[in-house]
Formats: C-alpha cells, structure tokens, sequence
C-alpha cells in the first residue's frame, strides 16, 4: 500500500504500537533495581495471559489444534515471549532506552538476513539499500558519533542483549508467516487475534519462568512491592502487550507490512521523547542523524514492491488472523 493512500485511522493504530513499545522501554529502565528483568518479564506475561484468557478460551475447546501445533507454538512463543522481551529488558540494565530501541531498529538487516538464511527469501536491491542505512544508524550509535572510534569501540552488555533479541523476533516474525508445516502438524488452524496470543503466551511462559527460577536460584531475583512497582507491571502487560498487539494487527491489516515497517521506527523517536521527560536522558547528535538513517532505510524499500514479499496465507500470523 502506497504511503499516500494512509488513512487517519490506519496512521492512529500505526503510531500507538510504536508509542507504547518505547514506553515499555523507559519503564524497564525505570523498574532497574526494582524488578529483576527475568521476574518482570514473567509477572508481565502472566498478568496479560489472565487478561487474553476471557478473549480467546474458545481456542481450548478445538484441543486438537493445539496439541498438534504444540511444536510451533513453543517455538514461536519461546522467541516472542520467552526470550525477546527477557533480553530487552536485561539489555536495560546496562544501556538506555534510546540506545536499545534504536540498535532493535535495526530489525529490517537481521529480518533479511534470517530470511535468506533460512526462508529462501531472496532480498532485492532497494532491500539491501534500506539495510545498509540501518546498519549506519546503528553503527553511529555504537561509536556514540565518533566513527573513527569504531576500531576500538567496546560495546556495553546491554547493546549485545539487544542484537540476540531482535535476531530472536526475526526468527519469531518469519515464523507466524511461513510456519514450517512438519511444526504445525499440518494444515494451519485459523485462530483469532486473542487465541492465538494467549497461546503464545501461555507457551512462551514456560521458557519465562524457567528463566526466572534461573534468576532466583542464582540469587539475583529482585521484587520491591510498591505502588509504583505495581503500576509499572500492569502497564507493562496491558499496553505494551496487549493493546500494542491489537492495535498492529488492525494496522498491518489495513496498511500493509511495507507501511507497517515504516512506522515500527518511530519507536526510537518516542523512546528519546520519553527519556528526555521521564529519565532526563536527553538525545544527543547522533541520535537525531541516526534516526534519520534508520527511517531511510525503511522509506528506500518500502517504495519499491519487495521481490520477498509473502504469498497470501492461512499461516496463524497474529497481523492476519480474523478479528
């Protein structure tokens, strides 16, 4: 869909997805200390299964699907729930909202990179273009504006948490669009938006916890029971979980994939928004250049109809499936 044919109520789902991941980002940094990120990440998923449960309990009572499928849907919510937003949140601990959400904007090289790899989805020119764009923005945060600093620069370990979890939401992206038959046991059930999240989550939580009772036996569990506290995890589950999910599935619906990608990289621009007014991290040069970079990467291909782009599918793609 061409960027001129945006309605208003396509650009509004659009823009609240984005708004409210790069709130999760500046609420993580603030829970730092707080909340261990293991913990948070599983009171998090448990709280939006309980809200998802009355949505979508009708998938329970088509069973079969979901015992057949029970590879797959491990798989994907081991990646999108289990593993992504852990490392998002451990990479918190370390680095600053800003930096996080604009190295995950780098998203569009590791989704081609996966899908050459291991989808036979070969990337076109204007593809590469975008990605090489990206992968400047990213680089110039990196050296914190000195690219001659590159040599020798020494990356923090929240940076490197961030690159294994969007490399984890690649894998997790292709997967909802080109599920590997053998993992669904078959022919792809049709699921709502609601069921098939809520199963997702429910799959997801198995890794979650495990990693959380990793983090207490190691002793590094941490719960300060507060209001605050309290308020944090609930917006973390229905906004950033719930809501932001809705709201890009109904965008992707109406908009297409291409504008779709375009808007996920606003939420580098509200992350520095957020900082500046919450955590009083104010952006500096690069990231304003870096920013910039990123959303050409996105707008080159964008333009262009993509040589990858996904046949139509009954794959159970949570931006496709009925409402």
């Amino acid at each position: 869909m061409a960027i001129s044919h945006l309605s208003g109520r396509t650009a509004l789902l659009m823009t609240v997805s984005p708004l409210l991941w790069a709130a999760n980002a500046v609420v993580g940094r603030l829970m730092v200390g707080l909340v261990s990120p293991m913990l948070l990440n599983l009171v998090r998923w448990v709280l939006a299964a309980l809200i998802l449960l009355p949505l979508g309990a009708g998938v329970f009572r088509r069973g079969h699907d979901v015992r057949r499928s029970a590879p797959y849907l491990l798989l994907v919510g081991s990646l999108g729930v289990g593993t992504y937003n852990a490392l998002q949140y451990l990479a918190l601990e370390t680095s600053t909202p800003i930096n996080v959400t604009l190295i995950a904007a780098s998203m569009p090289v590791w989704m081609l990179a996966v899908g050459a790899l291991c989808f036979d989805a070969t990337p076109s020119r204007p593809q590469l273009l975008g990605a090489a764009l990206s992968v400047a923005g990213v680089l110039l945060v990196v050296a914190r504006g000195d690219l001659g600093a590159l040599a020798r620069v020494q990356l923090v370990r929240g940076d490197l948490y961030v690159v294994g979890a969007v490399i984890a939401w690649a894998f997790y992206s292709w997967l909802l669009v080109r599920p590997p038959a053998a993992l669904l046991g078959g022919e792809p059930p049709v699921w709502t938006w609601a069921e098939l999240l809520l199963l997702q989550v429910l799959f997801g939580l198995l890794l979650a916890g495990g990693a959380a009772t990793v983090e207490a036996a190691l002793g590094h569990a941490t719960l300060v029971a507060s209001p605050r506290v309290l308020a944090a995890i609930v917006f973390v589950a229905v906004g950033p979980a719930v809501i932001a999910y809705r709201c890009w599935g109904l965008g992707v619906a109406t908009g297409g994939p291409s504008l779709a990608a375009l808007f996920s990289n606003l939420t580098p621009l509200f992350a520095a928004l957020l900082s500046a007014a919450v955590l009083h991290q104010p952006p500096r040069w690069f990231h304003a250049v870096a920013f910039a970079l990123i959303v050409a990467g996105i707008l080159v291909p964008a333009r262009v109809e993509a040589t990858t782009r996904v046949a139509p599918t009954r794959a159970p793609d949570v931006r496709r499936s009925r409402s």
